[in-house]
């Protein structure tokens, strides 16, 4: 029996995909900076040991005291892992290299799964009033990539607009089918988006058109370009959107917040 006297709460998103080097912590960034842009709130989980999204969102490692893994691991309470950000009602948990064996320290624990899921859904998390959490998850499928699809509403998953770009995407769908079977049957797909796209390219029009052909309506009609500002602002400790806010990286993760948002709204609706 659901607790209503209790807020609904922010929707949960996981940024997924078990390759690296697809994007993912970039839009993960980038999306929330682009949703903060329209007036809401955004809380970027870091699950990735790498620590990148913590680094792009200018949280120097030196500075990173409590972390994901202190949360999942210690049970560290949410005011001492949330970090403000530069960004006005953007914030961040943060990681460090620490988090790559919090899967061998966690193996024992019964709930090992749901951690993050609890985590996510205390009492004390209604004080934040978040409208989004976006879950920056590590490149492979491993426990803590099955925390954060157990502690979400949905998965979003970025794809390279490169050869052989589809074939990986079949286990990660495969894995949320099954974390769907066991743990979180209302896990849905918020939806596939192409990155690193170049237009000019034959190879990116034909992954687009396999993709949709095989997709269909899961992949998202924006299309994240191959933008040099794009890979830039991240060495500057900012989301593009900060960074070069004409740039067409910019405008595609504007694009893709608001097609987010719409999608979100009808399902609601």
């Amino acid at each position: 029996m659901p607790d209503l006297s209790r807020p609904e709460g922010p929707r949960i998103i996981a940024v997924a995909n078990q390759k690296g080097g697809v994007g993912k912590t970039t839009t993960a960034i980038n999306l929330a900076a682009a949703l903060v842009e329209t007036g809401l709130r955004v809380l970027v989980v870091d699950l990735d040991p790498q620590g990148n999204a913590s680094t792009g969102l200018g949280i120097d490692s030196a500075d990173r005291d409590s972390t994901t893994y202190d949360l999942l691991v210690d049970d560290a309470p949410l005011s001492e892992v949330i970090r403000t950000t530069e960004i006005e009602d953007l914030c961040v948990i943060p990681a460090t290299v620490d988090l790559s064996s919090a899967d061998i320290e966690l193996f024992a624990n019964e709930k090992r799964s749901f951690l993050l899921h609890d985590a996510l859904r205390q009492t004390a998390m209604d004080d934040y009033d978040w409208d989004y959490i976006l879950i920056d998850c590590p490149p492979s499928l491993n426990l803590l990539t099955v925390n954060a699809m157990v502690a979400s509403h949905s998965v979003l998953i970025p794809l390279q607009s490169e050869f052989f770009a589809l074939e990986g995407v079949s286990q990660l769908l495969l894995t949320i089918r099954e974390v769907r079977q066991s743990a979180n049957p209302g896990l849905r797909i918020e939806g596939v988006v192409l990155t690193m796209f170049d237009r000019r390219n034959n190879l990116s029009q034909q992954v687009e058109q396999d993709a949709r052909e095989n997709l269909g309506e899961l992949v998202f009609e924006t299309k994240i370009p191959r933008n040099v500002r794009v890979s830039e602002a991240p060495s500057y400790a900012l989301p593009v959107l900060n960074y070069d806010s004409n740039s067409l990286g910019a405008k595609a993760y504007r694009a893709l917040a608001a097609e987010l948002i719409s999608k979100n709204q009808q399902i609601a609706a």
